[in-house]
């Protein structure tokens, strides 16, 4: 179905090594050219990879490291890990991101500084546009496309100082959560590169993982920002409906799908997201300004969370998941949170078929002009084919039917945030599954009868349009990590990053990553 890499299975992890010396001590004095910087002591090219998106920001802007510096120890790191996971794809020429680290460091010289990740290395999710670069989706359709714009978001990461490297992985059209595609393979999870870093936002989040960039965009329409983050570890936001806008060519009815931030810290996520969100007047649907701002310290005493679980086992679970994600309540309540479960209250049968019309709808009209065409539908993954010919079988009073369930289940939703703060889903119902699989057949000897049944947990998030978490709950005893959804009420963004702020502190998962 596409090309493969070689196999170099690697498994396990080991903590993070402190980089609290070297943001206290190293220092820099920057001239006019590489030539010209001088460092005492000389950091080694992990240390600087090692370092949160945000102590590198304040390493650059007070000159203690050197774009150039930054740039080499990335592009250095890439070289050597990304051939074995295929995380980073389209990467732009060494000696024109050199140069373009080099003509970042003169401006910062000579005072002018572009924003928090001035000079630092970034790489787009191969789903939006990223000006002068190949924007494949994925697809052997769009194999040469290279846009002349960014993107809103894009634009956003280009004006805060990033210097836009390549892009990440994803599957082809974004669909199903495992990223692999017909034009650059299929990308590998760096706790075990047998194994699969999810999708659609898989490279982004393998790329993480493996430290090949320090903080990353993503895009979440069933579950793309949270099952990849549980797959590798990280952190993934899911942002509110219309907090990050969007160019887009169904603006009033694709109301499902996000861009949003993904990194190894939640403050590296939530710094991104308040770069990428505020209201732009070409998203119609996009919302006002508002403070997003992380409060990093808030006090959790007293928060009530319900936790939904399997939905009174109407989800299987991988033995082993459910397990694991239900044991990182006991996180929630060491910070003095009351925790308890929530009984079934929704037909899930009916939510599930409101997301199938839904989604159907959107991909076939989406798509209809390549379907249309014989010669690009023969390109398409079956995948694809099967959404567009279900789409073309709605009515609209079938649409309009799922509307009224999505309705109905915004309503129960809300009557749960009237008794709890905040909900908590596993992000995933598997463990990182074989890399060479299209997707899990069955689970827990359950059948899934679609491409993406094995993944429902993360649909009542999306429908529901609210603000989601995504956060680390340990590993298995396979060795390969899990993860939560922190779900909190409608346009609670900022309260949402906050409880997850506090889980990460009173937790160590994030200070652990592969052995390279």
């Amino acid at each position: 179905m596409c090309a493969r890499l070689v196999r170099s299975p690697r498994s396990g992890f080991s903590r993070w090594p402190s980089a609290r010396g070297f943001e206290a001590g190293w220092r820099y004095s920057v001239g006019p050219a590489s030539s010209s910087v001088r460092r005492t002591p000389e950091p080694t090219l992990q240390d600087i990879t090692a370092l949160s998106a945000l102590a590198l920001s304040a390493a650059i802007s007070e000159r203690r490291l050197d774009c150039r510096s930054v740039m080499a120890a990335y592009l250095s790191r890439i070289a050597a890990i990304n051939p074995q996971i295929n995380a980073i794809v389209s990467l732009r020429p060494e000696e024109e991101l050199l140069a373009e680290a080099e003509a970042a460091d003169r401006a910062l010289a000579a005072g002018e500084y572009r924003g928090w990740l001035h000079g630092m290395p970034f790489a787009v999710k191969d789903l939006s546009e990223a000006k002068g670069i190949l924007c494949s989706f994925g697809s052997a359709n769009y194999a040469d496309f290279v846009p002349d714009y960014d993107d809103i978001h894009v634009e956003r990461i280009r004006a805060a100082g990033a210097i836009i490297i390549g892009k990440t992985n994803a599957p082809e059209m974004g669909l199903g959560s495992h990223s692999y595609n017909p034009v650059f393979g299929v990308t590998r999870n760096p706790y075990d590169t047998g194994k699969s870093a999810g999708g659609s936002s898989g490279g982004a989040a393998a790329a993480l993982a493996a430290r090949l960039v320090p903080v990353a965009d993503g895009s979440d329409m069933m579950g793309s920002l949270r099952n990849p983050a549980g797959f590798n570890n990280v952190v993934g936001f899911r942002p509110s409906f219309g907090r990050v806008p969007s160019l887009g060519n169904e603006l009033f009815l694709g109301q499902l799908a996000v861009n949003g931030p993904m990194g190894r810290t939640v403050a590296d996520v939530a710094a991104l997201f308040a770069t990428q969100a505020g209201h732009d007047p070409r998203d119609p649907l996009s919302l006002t300004d508002e403070t997003l701002s992380l409060d990093a310290h808030r006090d959790l005493s007293g928060v009530r969370i319900g936790w939904l679980g399997d939905f009174g086992g109407y989800l299987p679970f991988e033995p082993g998941v459910l397990e694991l994600c239900r044991a990182s309540l006991d996180v929630f309540r060491g910070l003095g949170c009351t925790v308890e479960e929530v009984a079934p209250g929704f037909d899930m049968a009916r939510l599930w078929q409101t997301w199938r019309t839904l989604r159907h709808f959107l991909v076939a009209n989406g798509q209809a002009a390549d379907y249309a065409d014989p010669a690009r539908r023969a390109r398409m993954k079956p995948e694809m084919i099967w959404e567009i010919e279900n789409g073309h079988q709605l009515s609209a009073k079938d649409v309009y039917a799922a509307s009224l369930a999505r309705s109905d289940w915004h309503r129960y939703v809300a009557e749960l945030f009237e008794t709890y703060d905040f909900l908590i889903l596993p992000s995933a119902q598997v463990f990182p599954f074989d890399a060479e699989l299209d997707w899990p057949k069955a689970i827990d000897g359950r059948a899934m009868d679609t491409y993406h049944r094995w993944m429902e947990v993360v649909i009542g998030p999306t429908l529901a349009g609210l603000p989601v978490a995504a956060m680390p709950a340990g590993f298995g005893t396979n060795g390969l990590p899990a993860g939560i959804q922190i779900i909190g009420r409608a346009r609670a963004d900022r309260d949402v990053l906050a409880a997850a702020a506090s889980y990460e502190r009173a937790t160590d998962w994030l200070a652990r990553h592969p052995q390279f």
